[in-house]
């Protein structure tokens, strides 16, 4: 808490400093401009073992770039302006370097899609800055390495493997094998499966390190009956974020069980099969803008970008500050296409939202569950409620 004390006083500090953009946000005949960058890196994530479909190069750019459509479209009746500069970096320092530029020019606004670590090098690095986290998972960016100045619009891994945790419970298919990849990220996703697994009262009766190193398109059939034999389960949960083997879990298994995790049944921030509340027509445009489906990081800087304009039109402020603090407010609705008016949360800055648990091609279920009960939300029974994190944004801000 000390440490979130200390970022909070240097982000306030130098907002004061920063308060020359605000006054420059006007232009000649009273026009707010509004100025957000998007910046992108994410690493290669090295040979996978299957022939797995790749993420799309420009996941999260075209979800940022609708947004700014969407807010001009509004925005030009309040005398609002939206621009979005972009950078598509190839390093790290490419990364960081090409921010500090754009900082240097008075952009004040950020939707990022990186690793955790670069996040928390960007919001150190720019504290009279906002920036929202579109392209991260990690639960330590919400739970104990928290930044005054980043709040989160992708679902953490905890609020995913909640959202699976509460149908499973709902099925009552309690007994879990559960099968853990190489990578560090397979090893958080895990990590966030064990949790949930014991906040709903399921058992994990099997664990297993997926240790294979062959190409699993021509040995699945033999590899995976003989590797899942085990104790009897209900739910295979795979922890697979690279794709290495978990496409060929499915129908291979010991006993006739489904699969869920990272493959199969799979618990997402959005998916093409989300129709619902509007969510039909925003597919639509989408698909029209970028030519193919909009995935969970697109729909993460679109959001990004909505909230900035949201809480802009509600104050006629562009400062960092103004938007942040309505934000953490928790009063101010915005609209996701969810189903429900989804806020951020006041202590680590995440945004509430219902999660899609859905198969390749058809939405299941959406999470919070029904009989999941909250004295505030039910969408905080999806990942860490107040007292489960050492973050306090709006508290170390007032």
């Amino acid at each position: 808490m000390r440490q979130l004390a200390m970022h909070a006083l240097i982000y306030l500090l130098a907002i004061a400093s920063a308060a020359f953009v605000a006054c420059q946000a006007y232009a000649a005949g009273g026009e707010l401009q509004v100025r957000i960058a998007y910046l992108a890196w994410q690493p290669d994530s090295g040979p996978v073992l299957s022939n797995v479909i790749p993420e799309p190069l420009d996941a999260g750019l075209r979800g940022a770039e609708l947004a700014i459509e969407d807010s001009n479209s509004t925005g030009r009746f309040l005398k609002q302006r939206y621009h979005l500069d972009t950078v598509q970096a190839e390093n790290p320092e490419h990364l960081l370097e090409r921010a500090a530029a754009l900082h240097a020019e008075g952009v004040r606004l950020f939707v990022v899609n990186a690793p955790a670590a670069q996040l928390t090098a960007l919001a150190k690095s720019m504290p009279d800055s906002l920036l929202l986290n579109a392209g991260s998972p990690d639960d330590d960016l919400r739970r104990s390495v928290c930044q005054a100045n980043l709040l989160h619009s992708l679902p953490s891994r905890a609020m995913l493997t909640d959202a699976l945790m509460q149908f499973l419970a709902t099925r009552q298919w309690q007994r879990l094998l559960l099968i853990v990849g190489q990578t560090p990220d397979d090893q958080r996703y895990a990590d966030a499966l064990r949790r949930s697994a014991k906040r709903f009262g399921l058992r994990i009766v099997a664990e297993k390190p997926w240790s294979f190193d062959n190409d699993q398109r021509r040995s699945a059939q033999a590899d995976m009956p003989l590797f899942t034999q085990t104790t009897e389960y209900d739910v295979v949960l795979v922890a697979d974020e690279r794709g290495d083997f978990g496409e060929y879990v499915p129908y291979q298994t010991w006993y006739p069980r489904p699969v869920a995790g990272t493959q199969g049944l799979t618990p997402t921030g959005w998916h093409k099969s989300v129709e619902t509340y509007g969510a039909a027509q925003l597919q639509k445009r989408f698909e029209e803008h970028a030519g193919r489906w909009m995935n969970d990081r697109d729909f993460a800087a679109w959001i990004a970008v909505r909230s900035i304009a949201t809480a802009v039109t509600r104050s006629r402020d562009a400062a960092p500050l103004a938007i942040r603090s309505l934000l953490l407010d928790e009063q101010l609705p915005i609209d996701g296409f969810k189903g429900r008016k989804l806020s951020y949360r006041s202590w680590d800055g995440q945004l509430r939202q219902p999660i899609p648990v859905v198969q390749p091609r058809a939405l299941v279920t959406t999470s919070p569950q029904d009989g999941f009960l909250h004295p505030d939300s039910e969408l905080d029974t999806l990942g860490d409620d107040r007292a489960e994190s050492s973050c306090d944004l709006a508290g170390a801000a007032s």
